[in-house]
């Protein structure tokens, strides 16, 4: 009994005799720690690729980015550290301490207490090559590692940016976010240009459809938001469309991504010309004030004298002319173009350009197209002999279309005239309502001057391409 009260009397006494503990690393982002405030020696840990090394007699320079930013993480190590493994593109665990730097270059750095090799990387073997400024086509052929350079890490932050700012413009707008289905049976735009579904492998079976009727990639989430604005006045998606267009412009891609709204209770296109100009600048406003290095990269290397003319779309209202208008500068411009402008006939890319650049590099709405031309359910305009439609287009300066939309005809009689579509719609509480449609690469390509579409979306699809 005596031997087993001291040897509790031991374990008391070991247990509560002071030792040395070190406080854990806190795991912070590179973003984070290049913004951290406590520069007193805080010890933390980071996790990324290193970016560049440089070795020097007594110190070796190491800069790792996570992607959390366009700036690097310098660390700074002991030159006695065997570097051989620590190569351009290689993954690494990094603890030390968080401190000023003396350098006016980066206002804090790591000096490494302990820095781990996650993943070794062959830098000879790596396409992407250190300090060289890849072109954007080069840089297609690997989508698996583009991410890693600077400037497609800049477009994915700024698109990743500009998908919040479209959220909270909606959300503080009062719009309610409808999951519009990517299976569907319809096709929103009439133009035939669908991907068929069927299933693979025993599933199929000949001459049956799995769900019973033939089943498509969407190309467009209006009429299911359509279907939404019967029970709410403002509703919105946000998702993957798909197009099978053999094209290989700069301007398409067989899946891209589609913003597009309805709402309720609406009687005029301006209206809904206002709802446009807002969301357009109030989410460039937002990825000019959280991505403004992002954002300077973009104009800087890749379209020069892009932020001024972005900032004179941001300054200036938006202009409005009728397609009408549109067709008769078309026909005094002094400019040859490929198509002839006729009125009654689709504008072309070309005319779209040359019609913002006469505008003084504005964005510009076409309102009041010919019924001929555009989809069954815009609005009659009942004109007269010329016969249009409450629709709108926006054309902007370096693409040309960028959104779409107009007024639906919510009146039985004028649908039942054309096809018996829509009409269970019309037939129990419709309401004026309109709706538009906007390209999201296309948005991208507007702000940033990127001049093809494959170069600000993860993994382009387009006609005989489908890396990964």
């Amino acid at each position: 009994m005596l031997g087993v009260r001291c040897l509790l009397r031991s374990v008391r006494f070991c247990s509560s005799a002071p030792f040395p503990r070190h406080k854990p690393s806190a795991k912070l982002s590179v973003r984070d720690a290049l913004g951290a405030q406590n520069t007193s020696g805080e010890r933390i840990k980071v996790q990324g690729w290193i970016r560049s090394v440089r070795s020097q007699k007594e110190v070796l320079f190491l800069h790792v980015n996570d992607g959390s930013s366009l700036e690097s993480l310098q660390i700074v190590a002991d030159s006695s550290l065997d570097s051989r493994e620590l190569t351009f593109g290689s993954s690494v665990e990094i603890q030390g301490q968080l401190v000023k730097s003396p350098s006016k270059r980066q206002n804090v750095e790591l000096k490494a207490e302990k820095i781990k090799i996650i993943g070794n990387c062959d830098a000879k073997a790596f396409p992407i090559k250190y300090k060289e400024r890849h072109p954007l086509e080069y840089l297609r052929q690997y989508p698996h590692f583009r991410c890693r350079t600077n400037v497609l890490g800049s477009i994915l932050r700024i698109r990743s940016e500009a998908t919040a700012a479209i959220h909270s413009f909606f959300k503080d707008s009062g719009f309610v976010h409808i999951h519009t289905p990517i299976i569907t049976s319809n096709d929103s735009e009439g133009a035939g240009e669908l991907f068929q579904l069927e299933p693979s492998g025993k599933l199929k079976v000949p001459e049956e459809n799995f769900f019973n009727v033939p089943a498509f990639l969407t190309v467009s989430g209006q009429l299911h938001l359509e279907v939404m604005s019967g029970a709410f006045t403002q509703v919105f998606t946000f998702g993957p469309t798909f197009r099978a267009e053999n094209s290989q412009s700069r301007r398409h891609l067989a899946e891209f991504y589609m913003v597009e709204a309805e709402i309720s209770f609406v009687n005029s296109l301006q209206d809904l010309m206002q709802v446009i100009e807002e969301l357009f600048k109030a989410t460039a406003m937002m990825v000019l004030s959280n991505c403004p290095e992002d954002v300077e990269l973009c104009h800087k290397f890749i379209a020069p004298g892009q932020k001024d003319r972005l900032e004179h779309m941001l300054k200036n209202n938006f202009l409005i002319i009728s397609y009408t208008e549109a067709v008769e500068i078309l026909k005094q411009a002094s400019q040859n173009f490929t198509f002839t402008p006729e009125w009654g006939v689709n504008l072309q890319t070309e005319h779209e350009k040359y019609l913002v650049k006469h505008c003084g590099n504005i964005p510009v709405f076409i309102i009041n197209y010919p019924l001929a031309i555009k989809p069954f359910y815009m609005r009659d305009n009942e004109d007269g002999p010329q016969h249009t439609v409450a629709a709108v287009d926006l054309l902007v300066p370096g693409v040309g279309e960028l959104f779409g939309g107009g007024l639906r005809e919510e009146r039985y009689h004028f649908l039942e005239e054309r096809l018996a579509r829509y009409l269970d719609l019309r037939r129990f509480g419709s309401v004026p309502h309109g709706g538009f449609g906007m390209g999201f690469e296309r948005y991208l390509q507007c702000i940033l001057g990127v001049d093809n579409i494959k170069d600000v979306i993860p993994f382009p699809r387009f006609p005989h391409s489908c890396l990964l």
